[in-house]
């Protein structure tokens, strides 16, 4: 269905980094590649005109943020994918909002988001260098966001210390000692609001509670049973109860799924006689998608995480500044949120059965799926849901025929029990991809074609009400 590309993340890199990587050495060369133009910095927050000083400062550094927190969710326990969505909400939300103020045609999510009255404010006729004000604010984020042990916070506080360090260095060098001082201040006040604001919304330190003893699993015809591996409570069963950062998120009615039937003749049944037929004639394409967007918590930066990475593709490839790719890292991050509260209240609702219990005790009791499924309820489905408000909210920044390499797992070893190699993915558009991740979990053998296509219409609602709330003045 789709064309493979040999891309790699090289052609991403910064040109000028390139030819000075002969003569400096590798620390100075990290530092020179975050580095903007000397005259690409403006710190009056308030400029006249159409202006927008944010936006002629490299979109690197929202870059080099944006990975380190998909290296931070890959790296750190307990970070299940409702978890890690969480996160990349609440990063993107930082990143927005510790520019925003620099940029005049745009304004604060303050006042929009649930609960969310106010934020800390600049001081009014001071100037700010809006480099350093995003790096502290994501520094001072995800230090709160990644601290799961005493261990893992030592850790993790290192090696975002280092970047933090190293981004101070390139961006400095245009602001005075005072104007320097007064931005990272800001920067971490409002990242430190933005984090005792999260607090409330029933997600906060979720990592401590993935797999809840005291949840009872409802017992029904039709409902989830533990998985082959086990698993004998699911995942994360009170999420749906969370707060949505949009508050029209919140009160989304929930789609029915069809009603169980042991008939031959049903619908219900057909549903999974499909995905059962399909795993045992998988091409090698369809195996490759499976496997390209299982996206596996225990490897990987998790399913939203690589939603969040197609929203640094965009940013890079598309060459837009630091205050349009804070803007897409905010929408992206708020929608996987938002998109993963409303999915696993759907999907504890209903406890809908995995393929691999009514296939086994209705078709064949011997069947093992292409892909193990996780440990929690089908319907509705998580990929589809996420991938299409992510594609909804980027499609809306960059436009529906935007062409990209998803090359994000590129570099990972070969799966040698599904001999599947990760090689790049071409997509005309961002819901190219999202029909693809989607389909990938029925290519997998753990979801429906109903998990899949139910699950798409709610991403499109929830994308398009991250789309409604006003970004711009």
């Amino acid at each position: 269905m789709y064309k493979f590309a040999n891309s790699s993340s090289e052609k991403f890199k910064n040109r000028r980094f390139s030819k000075m990587l002969a003569v400096l050495v590798a620390f100075s060369l990290f530092i020179e590649g975050c580095k903007p133009k000397q005259d690409s910095i403006e710190t009056d927050p308030t400029p006249t005109g159409k202006v927008n000083p944010v936006d002629a400062i490299s979109s690197d550094l929202a870059s080099k943020w944006a990975e380190m927190t998909m290296k931070m969710t890959r790296t750190t326990s307990g970070y299940t994918p409702p978890v890690a969505s969480r996160a990349y909400g609440l990063a993107g939300l930082t990143m927005y909002e510790s520019v925003v103020n620099g940029m005049p045609e745009s304004q604060s999510l303050a006042g929009q988001l649930s609960t969310l009255p106010t934020l800390p404010k600049t001081e009014a006729g001071k100037t700010y260098n809006w480099a350093l004000a995003m790096n502290a604010a994501e520094a001072t984020m995800l230090r709160g966001l990644y601290a799961t042990t005493a261990k893992e916070a030592a850790r993790n506080k290192v090696t975002i210390d280092s970047l933090e360090t190293v981004l101070i260095q390139a961006y400095k060098s245009s602001s005075t000692q005072e104007e320097t001082e007064r931005s990272q201040k800001y920067g971490s006040e409002l990242a430190t609001a933005i984090f005792e604001w999260a607090k409330t919304d029933g997600g906060h330190e979720g990592y401590l509670r993935n797999f809840p003893a005291s949840y009872v699993v409802p017992v029904f015809p039709g409902s989830w049973e533990p998985t082959e591996n086990g698993q004998k409570i699911p995942m994360q069963p009170t999420w749906g109860n969370n707060r949505t950062f949009v508050p029209a998120n919140q009160g989304m009615a929930l789609p029915e799924p069809i009603k169980f039937s042991s008939e031959l003749t049903s619908q219900y049944f057909a549903q999974y006689l499909e995905v059962y037929s399909l795993n045992k004639a998988l091409s090698q394409d369809q195996k490759d998608a499976a496997v390209w967007w299982a996206d596996d918590p225990a490897k990987t930066f998790t399913p939203p995480g690589h939603s969040y990475s197609i929203a640094n593709i965009a940013v890079k490839t598309s060459k837009v500044g630091l205050g349009k790719a804070a803007e897409a890292f905010a929408r992206t991050g708020i929608a996987v949120n938002d998109a993963f509260i409303n999915c696993w209240k759907c999907k504890y609702k209903y406890n809908n059965e995995r393929p691999y219990t009514m296939v086994r005790r209705n078709i064949d009791p011997n069947w093992k799926p292409f892909w193990p499924a996780p440990p929690f309820p089908g319907f509705v489905s998580g990929h589809s849901t996420q991938s299409t408000a992510t594609a909804e909210v980027l499609t809306n920044m960059f436009g529906s025929d935007f062409k990209f390499v998803d090359n994000s797992h590129v570099g990972r070893a070969k799966d040698e029990a599904r001999n599947v190699e990760f090689k790049a993915r071409t997509f005309d558009s961002f819901y190219e991809f999202a029909e693809e991740s989607g389909l990938s979990r029925i290519y997998g053998g753990i979801h429906t074609r109903q998990d899949n296509e139910v699950g798409q219409k709610e991403g499109r609602k929830i994308g398009r009400n991250v789309n409604a709330l006003k970004f711009k003045k």
